[in-house]
């Protein structure tokens, strides 16, 4: 197993080479010059000159990704153009809200959506399977906007249940952390919620169509035992897989669900960048994705050595 560990650590290592040479490529080709957003409406040729000077965006575009890539090797990503902060800086300043409205979605996602797909499994062509179907196809159609602005209408501006804007920390108290997290989170959860259980679905269905979990039911044992020691512990890989691509796949949620709620997080902060053409600022932000999305598929390759003995690497 730690030649696996090691050879996947080392495999990544290309792979963000690969992804730092996309976004610098593709930030930097895209129309539009961030010195003269620096300088703003009423600044002179000369002060764009002045401002593209001390940035360094004369320099040929080899130069600035070697100058680039040099300082990600000390692990430093750089200043922003505009908030004149060190990025590492701004992403801890943003870190927590991001985490902790992952975190929750992914909680809800679980919690609802694996009972859901063993119980439709189970019941195989009935009703509550056919309702479960009907309900996914909603859930993957439905941009998570929509569904979060008709959330914002319904629980907080008709029912007034829960807040709609903001984020409290975590360290103010659970309670009013927790609170401000439901809706986004639930909105969020949505569609991860419709794409679990269709694959928990498939996959315990699969599982229950086995010759030993035939046996186990002639063996006398209860429908419960059967369905979880026998069929959803057989069906783990295929579950524990969707659920990591949908942890990796909150990304793209985040920032859309941020931007509806007005949560200062990681999203928040990509979308300004990004508006703001603050090059040094989305660099590190992706890059700090990217090391999220591997890390997470190299947990989930190790979760199959726990899941399936049979697995080896």
């Amino acid at each position: 197993m730690l030649n696996f560990i090691v050879r996947r650590a080392l495999s990544t290592i290309p792979v963000f080479a690969v992804v730092g040479v996309i976004v610098f490529l593709m930030l930097r080709l895209m129309p539009g010059d961030p010195a003269a957003a620096i300088v703003g409406e009423g600044g002179t040729t000369a002060d764009i000159a002045r401002i593209r000077a001390q940035l360094g965006l004369d320099d040929s575009l080899l130069t600035q990704m070697a100058l680039w890539f040099n300082r990600l090797l000390h692990l430093d990503f750089g200043e922003s153009y505009f908030q004149k902060q060190a990025i590492g800086t701004l992403i801890a300043q943003r870190i927590e809200p991001t985490l902790s409205l992952a975190a929750v979605t992914i909680v809800i996602a679980v919690v609802v959506s694996v009972p859901l797909g063993v119980l439709a499994a189970w019941r195989h062509g009935g009703w509550l399977d056919r309702a479960l179907m009907s309900l996914s196809v909603v859930g993957f159609s439905v941009p998570v906007f929509v569904v979060g602005y008709v959330a914002i209408w319904f629980f907080g501006l008709q029912l007034q249940w829960v807040p709609t804007q903001g984020y409290s920390r975590l360290a103010d108290g659970v309670g009013p952390w927790l609170l401000r997290l439901v809706l986004p989170a639930c909105t969020l959860s949505i569609v991860y919620i419709a794409l679990i259980a269709r694959v928990t679905r498939a996959a315990v269905a699969e599982a229950l169509a086995e010759d030993h979990v035939r046996t186990a039911r002639a063996k006398g044992l209860s429908e419960g035992r059967v369905l979880v020691r026998h069929a959803l512990s057989n069906a783990a890989v295929p579950i524990v897989t969707v659920i990591g691509l949908g942890v990796a796949s909150l990304i793209g949620g985040v920032v859309v669900t941020e931007t509806v709620f007005a949560i200062p997080g990681l999203g928040a902060l990509t979308v300004d960048a990004v508006l703001a053409r603050d090059y040094p600022l989305v660099q590190g932000l992706t890059l700090s994705f990217s090391v999220v999305y591997v890390l997470i598929n190299l947990l989930v390759d190790l979760s199959y050595l726990l899941f399936d003995p049979r697995i080896r690497y």
